[in-house]
């Protein structure tokens, strides 16, 4: 591997290591702060690793993190900030429910319906943001956190009993599917099962990879995030990348809420978890938008959430683990910067060394030819 490669490497597991390195020592600091003995808490989540039926879920739960995380990451690869995640995920879920309540086509059929309609859901409400950002000049910041809040009101208003909402008990629901659509899971006997869509997030993951590296639109993406000026200059439209990465954004995220959807629940009700979009956000960065560093820290997040639990039978708080989180993504962010700035100190000291090597042997050949006359 060449020197410049190893550099590379280096800069890009620095970042993540340095940030889970401060957040677990600050954690420690706030148990010692609290009173509590800071390295048994660590040690019990830790312990949770060893049991199967923990590691399903914790797979289950990665799962639906890796899928959000991929729609934010496309966003920050065209340096677009998709705040609209959560958005776009539940009532994409929520459309999906209900066309797999009332439509019965064979399996053949139906999954590919169910998949294609939240996809469209999420593109579209995602697709809103996008046409303002580019028609109007709105921050698709300010646009998607609007969106939340209205895509909120409209699930409200589906879940209205002469609407599409089916009462059970307490609970609002879109009905339960059709068999048809569902899919089955990985069936692992007492530990449970595994969400059958989690191949559907590998190959997602490997078609992100694929598009944004091996593919011009995906060159087109990186450069018009790095500099609309110059992407515009190579004859790319940035506005047309912005909307199409807001609409692919959009898209991803409305799989978010499938594998749940479509291999356990079977409906979408007030139990159905909210708040995976923006875990998404801290899952990006911390994973540096690569589609690998972005499954380690799916599983870490979703470890931290199904390990902590556990705690409440030690005396310790299980809120450690938010804790946690939290701290994680601010260290993400200082140490991705001190990360930054060093590895452009290297390079200017690499490159004044090697302008100071051709200088010197530039007069070593001005001196010979000297001689030589």
């Amino acid at each position: 591997m060449k020197k410049f490669d190893k550099e590379r490497v280096l800069l890009a597991v620095a970042g993540p290591v340095i940030a889970l390195a401060v957040a677990f020592a600050l954690s420690a600091i706030v148990l010692i702060a609290s009173g509590k003995n800071p390295v048994e808490p660590f040690s019990v989540m830790f312990e949770q690793l060893g049991f199967s039926d923990i590691q399903v879920r914790i797979i289950n739960q990665a799962t639906l993190y890796y899928i959000a995380a991929l729609a934010v990451a496309i966003g920050f690869r065209m340096n677009l900030f998709n705040i609209g995640v959560d958005g776009q995920y539940q009532l994409a879920a929520m459309m999906a429910a209900i066309v797999g309540a009332h439509a019965n086509l064979p399996a053949a059929l139906q999954v590919p319906l169910l998949l294609l309609t939240a996809i469209l859901t999420g593109a579209f409400w995602s697709g809103i943001a996008g046409v303002l950002k580019v028609t109007r000049g709105v921050s698709e910041v300010v646009a998607t956190i609007m969106l939340n809040a209205i895509a909120t009101s409209v699930i409200a208003y589906l879940w209205l009993p002469d609407v599409f909402g089916v009462k059970v008990g307490n609970n609002n629901t879109t009905g339960e599917m059709y068999e048809s659509g569902w899919i089955p899971g990985i069936d692992l006997g007492k530990s449970g099962e595994i969400y059958g869509l989690v191949v559907l997030a590998v190959l997602l993951g490997i078609g992100y990879w694929v598009v944004l590296n091996r593919t011009r639109f995906g060159f087109d993406l990186r450069a018009s995030g790095a500099s609309e000026t110059a992407a515009a200059a190579s004859g790319v439209d940035p506005k047309r990348m912005v909307l199409t990465a807001m609409l692919i954004s959009g898209g991803l995220a409305g799989l978010a809420g499938l594998p749940i959807l479509m291999g356990d629940t079977h409906t979408y009700s007030l139990n159905f978890p909210t708040g995976i979009g923006f875990l998404g956000i801290g899952i990006a960065l911390l994973g540096r938008n690569s589609p690998v560093g972005i499954a380690f820290a799916a599983l870490l997040w979703a470890w931290l959430d199904k390990a902590s639990p556990e705690l409440d039978f030690h005396g310790y708080d299980k809120e450690i683990a938010v804790i946690m989180q939290g701290l994680i993504v601010l260290s993400v962010v200082v140490s991705y910067e001190a990360v930054r700035e060093w590895g452009l100190r290297r390079q200017q000291r690499r490159v004044g060394a090697e302008l100071a090597a051709g200088h010197v042997l530039g007069a070593d050949n001005n001196t010979k030819e000297a001689a030589g006359r």
